[in-house]
């Protein structure tokens, strides 16, 4: 079975929800986004892999004026891999406060409650990030991951 309209616009809310939280600096409301435990891989960034919501808000407290200014996500493709569980890929743009775009992919697990074509059900339904991995992109480069940035955010 496929998902339904409904659960690619829930799914594709909450990715969206994620930046939004960020640029208003509502980050104790990560949890309407990610699960307790989740696993978020900045890898890339020099940041290894934060697990758990503390972490994943600390982290963001103690990069201060060096977190992007605005989040922005685009061209979200949505798989199913089993019963209750969803591949979200998406196109994240992140503006710097000097102005400058970095361009990064996303690759989330979404875990997802209350999807009939997924074969389970509760109420209200819900969308949760399991797991989000962050590959930071080099402009004009297909595929080719930047690597690992510094502290002060250079390339």
């Amino acid at each position: 079975m496929t998902l339904s309209w409904e659960d690619h616009v829930a799914i594709n809310e909450l990715i969206a929800l994620h930046g939004h939280l960020c640029d208003n600096s509502e980050l104790d409301r990560l949890d309407e986004v990610f699960t307790t435990d989740v696993a978020y891989d900045v890898s890339d960034y020099g940041y290894g892999v934060l697990r758990g919501l503390a972490a994943n808000r600390d982290a963001a407290l103690a990069l201060g004026d060096r977190n992007p200014v605005g989040h922005h996500v685009t061209n979200v493709i949505l798989t199913e891999q089993s019963p209750g569980l969803v591949h979200a890929k998406s196109k994240g743009i992140g503006i710097t406060t000097d102005g400058r775009a970095e361009h990064e992919v996303f690759h989330d697990r979404e875990a997802c409650e209350n999807v009939p074509a997924l074969g389970n059900k509760r109420e209200p339904p819900r969308h949760d990030v399991l797991k989000r991995d962050t590959r930071e992109r080099l402009a004009g480069k297909n595929d080719a991951p930047r690597g690992r940035r510094n502290d002060a955010g250079d390339g």
